[in-house]
């Protein structure tokens, strides 16, 4: 019975020994059994983990060349050059007239809203440009529509040409295509001025128009 006792000890110890020296053996290469399975333990690690670095998001560059964009002119913001102003007013119109003097005056009747005032205003601009002696006048129709229908304006764009004591010489409306009317009308009514122009008063006929536009 002792001896018995002792063989189990013995046994117990030696199968401690191997399970303790089987632990602390390093693993190599072997192999684990799964289900059907068979799985090399070299390949059984851990992957080393890669952090990517996230992308920064474009939206700020939108967001600047939006803002750029805006704050750009509208179309009919611009001006060729002192030669081409907008008027706001029936009192500014008559005052721009009165200035005038003696020289040619162009009035372009257009609406922001107007394709064919968009089409045809960069060549207009053009023309300001080419004849610095005339006076072009712009007057926007939503903002003036009782002065606009006092001076019997209803489509656009529409074009008014005044010299000084003359008054009002010709009036039409005039697309893109048919911007040559345009010229030759500039061709008839702007005569060369030898003499410096004197400032006189605006027409009595559009004085008066233009003071019933202000009574409606």
């Amino acid at each position: 019975m002792a001896d018995a006792i002792r063989l189990s000890s013995c046994n117990s110890l030696r199968f401690s020994a191997s399970l303790l020296t089987s632990l602390n053996h390093p693993v190599n290469r072997k192999s684990f059994e799964f289900g059907t399975k068979v799985v090399d333990s070299a390949f059984v690690t851990a992957a080393p983990l890669s952090f990517k670095p996230r992308k920064r998001p474009s939206s700020f560059k939108v967001h600047a060349v939006v803002a750029e964009a805006t704050d750009q002119p509208k179309w009919w913001e611009k001006n060729a050059g002192p030669n081409m102003i907008d008027v706001h007013s029936t009192e500014e119109f008559l005052s721009a007239l009165k200035e005038a003097g003696d020289r040619l005056v162009v009035v372009e009747f257009y609406g922001t809203w107007c394709a064919s005032c968009r089409a045809l205003f960069p060549r207009l601009c053009r023309m300001a440009e080419s004849h610095p002696e005339i006076l072009f006048i712009k007057v926007n129709f939503d903002e003036n529509k009782a002065m606009c229908k006092s001076m019997n304006v209803k489509v656009l764009p529409y074009f008014h040409f005044y010299r000084g004591a003359d008054g009002k010489v010709e009036e039409f409306s005039c697309s893109l295509a048919k911007f040559q009317k345009i010229k030759d009308t500039i061709e008839t009514h702007n005569l060369a001025q030898n003499d410096s122009v004197g400032k006189i008063d605006p027409p009595a006929n559009v004085d008066d128009k233009l003071a019933k536009s202000d009574d409606t």
